[in-house]
């Protein structure tokens, strides 16, 4: 027996939001100077050239904006352009700012931007912190306006993508940053993940806190199949696979 599945039509409903369209393109052209940096300068931090954590960050929040953008286009026009919505999304944005200019400053000063705390450094990271929980934040509350449509399997996968987004970010997240690094355990052969440079050694809380951020588009594409079953059924597996990640970390341990 062959299961048959109607996938949905991806019909858009609207023209871009602009505020979401402008970020995402700031977010684009800032990263170019960070690039020319990347190539010029062979400072390091931690074994990394010290421009490659903000570069890391531009492309991770461009793509959040972009996706953003992208749902928020399945949605009638008038669905994010409220004043209240205009304001929130606003200050999103100042968010965004804030931790681009954040990570960059401390690139350019040949520090780290995360786990420092000494001096002035140490209120900018709270800052950044709380920046960071009100940009997440942006995924959850337009996540009900996709539930309100749940009946078709797109918008449902969309709503719990957003929802996970949220949820599992600020557990991991919150996690992370009351600690002093992201390792749980000393690596010793320097072992690491190909290009995303996560410990193959040790507890590393970037892998499940990567996992975590792009439930968002995991879960969306199980909505492509035009399955609700199939919905929930990736949105509890990709749930309980970060959390492995997560538990696994925390015990000083890599994920396989």
């Amino acid at each position: 027996m062959t299961a048959a599945f109607a996938a949905p039509r991806l019909t858009l409903a609207s023209a871009p939001n602009r505020q979401l369209l402008a970020v995402t393109l700031a977010i684009m052209l800032s990263a170019l100077p960070i690039i020319v940096a990347l190539a010029l300068d062979d400072r390091v931090f931690q074994d990394d050239n010290v421009w490659l954590k903000p570069l890391k960050f531009q492309v991770a929040l461009c793509l959040y904006t972009a996706t953003l953008t992208g749902f928020a286009m399945l949605l009638p026009e008038d669905s994010f352009t409220s004043r209240r919505w205009r304001v929130w999304i606003g200050v999103v944005i100042a968010a965004i700012g804030y931790e681009l200019i954040w990570i960059g400053t401390a690139a350019a000063l040949g520090t780290g931007s995360h786990f420092h705390v000494e001096g002035i450094w140490g209120p900018l990271y709270g800052l950044a912190g709380l920046s960071a929980v009100t940009l997440t934040a942006l995924a959850a509350t337009m996540a009900p306006a996709f539930w309100r449509l749940r009946s078709d399997p797109l918008h449902l996968s969309i709503a719990v993508g957003l929802v996970l987004t949220f949820a599992l970010t600020i557990l991991v997240a919150g996690t992370l940053s009351s600690r002093t690094g992201h390792y749980i355990g000393t690596p010793t052969t320097g072992a690491r993940f190909p290009v995303f440079g996560w410990s193959a050694e040790v507890g590393d809380l970037r892998l499940p806190h990567f996992l975590a951020t792009h439930a968002m588009h995991a879960v969306p594409l199980a909505g492509l199949t035009g399955s609700r079953s199939t919905v929930w059924a990736t949105a509890a597996g990709f749930t309980a696979l970060t959390l492995w990640c997560f538990a696994r970390a925390l015990q000083g341990l890599p994920p396989f």
